[in-house]
């Protein structure tokens, strides 16, 4: 049988690459995907949204996104339980993170910010207004989860080499 101390190795790999692919996947729309809908006319960006916030919901992104997040559950209380132990800092740093900077942030702001956006037709009068906020709001606190997602990779990434 393999023991918790065999699987930290691993399972910190994998906190690491969920981390990391999270921070490109937000880094992408900070940097092009949302100045590219902003190119677009008001409708047409507010559908493109729309559109992607219906294809994300499928089961790749879900494990990715959800599984890195019980990795970080574990190595959290993985670096509380064995804080003398080198690199326990760094797991701890990385869970925070990812679980406050990445997956939190997209709870209490990104997805909130996504459901009311579906909640509008583009063609709405009020739609643009909305599409407007929306790009601002929505993309202020995606830098966030991109930065978040950067430092938490990092510190992993600095864990393993201890």
């Amino acid at each position: 049988m393999i023991s918790f101390d065999e699987l930290r190795p691993i399972l910190m790999l994998l906190a690491s690459l969920g981390c990391g692919l999270m921070a490109g996947v937000f880094f992408a729309f900070s940097t092009f995907v949302m100045k590219s809908f902003a190119r677009l006319s008001a409708a047409e960006g507010m559908a493109a949204m729309q559109s992607v916030n219906r294809a994300v919901l499928n089961p790749v992104f879900f494990t990715v996104f959800f599984g890195t997040a019980v990795a970080c559950l574990v190595t959290l209380a993985d670096s509380l339980l064995h804080w003398q132990t080198p690199g326990a800092g760094w797991l701890l740093a990385g869970s925070l993170f990812y679980l406050i900077g990445t997956f939190g942030v997209t709870a209490v702001f990104n997805v909130p910010l996504n459901n009311a956006l579906a909640a509008v037709a583009p063609v709405e009068p009020e739609a643009g207004k909305l599409w407007a906020n929306y790009q601002k709001s929505w993309t202020a606190w995606n830098h966030v989860r991109t930065a978040a997602g950067l430092a938490a990779t990092a510190s992993f990434v600095l864990a393993l080499r201890k």
